[in-house]
């Protein structure tokens, strides 16, 4: 596919499916720039790594069982973030190695809050020409109480989107 593409960001996630979004892009999309004599446009590898109250499951910062209610726990907030950063870590370097097998100019970005609002924030602030996600293939009723990032991201993100299923799989997004 070929377009006068200079952003695609690639959201991954870590899940196999987003890495398979990854190379396909590497493998199907050509960036170009506008001016002749300028460098060829970048791939933007974006991961939203989720803040400590939601990687937790609740809010960490209260002391449970009827403790004061604004006082917080540091060394559990500061135990998920680090465990985040590990993770994060983690799915960019397997990016990394995804990136390096083709020669593409390749940034990462990392934001942190919740992935489809931070994808579509991000995809709005760097104007992408193209976002393209993996698709989980939840089905109608984990995907009525998860929710789908790739669905949200259709509907709010400012450029076209898209969603890379995996052939194996062969369910829809």
């Amino acid at each position: 596919m070929s377009a006068d593409l200079r952003c695609v960001i690639v959201a991954v996630d870590g899940s196999e499916e987003s890495m398979g979004a990854l190379r396909w892009a590497f493998e199907n999309l050509k960036l170009r720039s506008s001016a002749p004599d300028s460098t060829d446009g970048t791939f933007i590898v974006l991961h939203v790594q989720p803040p400590p109250t939601i990687a937790a499951g609740l809010s960490p910062g209260p002391i449970p069982f009827g403790g004061p209610s604004d006082l917080e726990v540091p060394a559990f907030t500061a135990a998920i973030e680090s465990h985040q950063r590990r993770i994060t870590a983690a799915i960019l370097d397997h990016a990394s190695r995804i990136c390096s097998e083709y020669k593409v100019n390749v940034e990462t970005k990392v934001v942190i809050g919740d992935p489809k609002e931070k994808i579509c924030e991000v995809a709005e602030n760097l104007h992408a020409d193209l976002l393209v996600m993996g698709s989980r293939a939840f089905g109608p009723i984990k995907r009525m109480f998860l929710g789908s990032v790739s669905n949200y991201c259709t509907n709010h993100v400012e450029c076209p989107v898209i969603i890379v299923k995996d052939k194996k799989r062969g369910s829809s997004a």
